[in-house]
């Protein structure tokens, strides 16, 4: 997850790098923050979502949700093509589907699950090769952004003791500038993800199992956090790193029982194949269960969270837990979800579907 003024600053080294001034450099800095405006119809989405059937739902989901089409190549095609027949300028159009490509590429090397051949596909990916606070990716954008601000400043009449000797060294050096900064960023966010590739060959070699790409996260510049089913009963979780390989490791029970609950992994696995994976955004890698009696009122509680969740700190990409309650006698049930450890919100009875 790249930040939005970093988005904004990449867009802006595009334009400059290009030799955009005006109209055309302030359009290109847009495009490459234009993905994050879908925002607009997540709105919508949140209005409609509790009144539709679940498969309308979802469907609007991919549509209108965060990450979800406007990050999409199809949606990156389709502004690159209206950009195109609007302007019939070849070096503009190539700024413009590089700014908004570029945001998409950044938040699927950096951010989470996104869905980039939708409609095509549905199934979800991740590249996570870029810790989402990687100071290259997020604050050598900043540059541009601030050349583009100090220029607004001076022209407008402010500043004009300020900055002097940088706006000189700028204007001096202003094309080999930005395309020594633009190699820089492009080289980075290239060798990082063909780097990851090598680590986890490295560690599936190490385990003699394979492991995924896809389900190894960056916990910090270099490091890594990741899994693999080990057997039936318990998934493996390890911490791993350029330097120094696996770092440490743990073993996470997939079901676990609170009181001897009796069918303790038919409530399990009802959460996970007759609910949950009919769900949107299905966060969740490695699903862990913790069922647990309600004495006296004759339900059974159901957590279902990611196995990495208590390895990480402040971190969105799998720390929502599902609560559901089941009334023993009847099968019915309540759901709830929460984020970050925040307020547990009640589910509506759209999110799964019910067989």
């Amino acid at each position: 997850m790249v930040n939005t003024l970093s988005h904004l600053g990449i867009g802006f080294l595009i334009a400059l790098a290009l030799g955009f001034k005006g109209k055309k450099r302030n359009m290109v800095a847009f495009l490459a923050i234009l993905p994050d405006l879908d925002f607009i119809p997540y709105i919508l989405f949140a209005l409609l979502s509790s009144s539709v059937s679940h498969e309308t739902r979802n469907q609007l989901f991919y549509l209108l949700g965060h990450r979800e089409f406007m990050h999409s190549i199809l949606f990156i095609l389709l502004i690159t093509l209206f950009i195109w027949l609007r302007t019939k300028d070849r070096l503009f159009t190539a700024a413009g589907f590089a700014a908004i490509l570029s945001h998409s590429y950044l938040d699927y090397a950096t951010s989470w699950k996104m869905r980039p051949f939708y409609p095509f596909s549905t199934e979800s990916s991740i590249m996570g090769a870029v810790y989402f606070f990687d100071p290259i990716a997020n604050l050598l954008p900043l540059l541009p952004l601030f050349i583009v601000l100090v220029g607004y400043q001076k022209n407008r009449g402010r500043w004009n003791s300020k900055f002097n000797n940088f706006c000189t060294f700028v204007t001096n050096n202003h094309r080999s500038l930005y395309r020594i900064l633009a190699v820089v960023l492009l080289v980075w966010i290239t060798v990082l993800p063909v780097a990851k590739f090598f680590l986890v060959n490295q560690v599936s070699e190490a385990e003699e199992t394979k492991i995924s790409y896809q389900g190894t996260y960056p916990v910090s510049p270099g490091r890594f956090l990741t899994a693999y089913e080990c057997n039936d009963t318990h998934f493996k979780i390890m911490e791993i790193s350029y330097l120094s390989g696996i770092e440490r490791s743990d073993f996470i029970e997939k079901v676990n029982s609170t009181g001897g609950v009796p069918n303790a992994a038919a409530y399990a696995e009802r959460v996970g194949e007759e609910l949950y994976s009919t769900a949107v955004p299905q966060e969740i890698d490695y699903p862990v269960y913790s069922v647990s009696e309600n004495g006296g009122n004759g339900s059974v509680t159901v957590l279902l969270s990611d196995a990495r969740n208590s390895y990480v700190e402040s971190w969105a990409y799998f720390r929502t837990v599902y609560r559901f309650v089941f009334d023993k006698e009847s099968g019915e049930y309540e759901a709830y979800a929460s984020e970050q450890e925040g307020r547990e919100r009640r589910l509506e009875g759209n999110y799964f579907k019910y067989n």
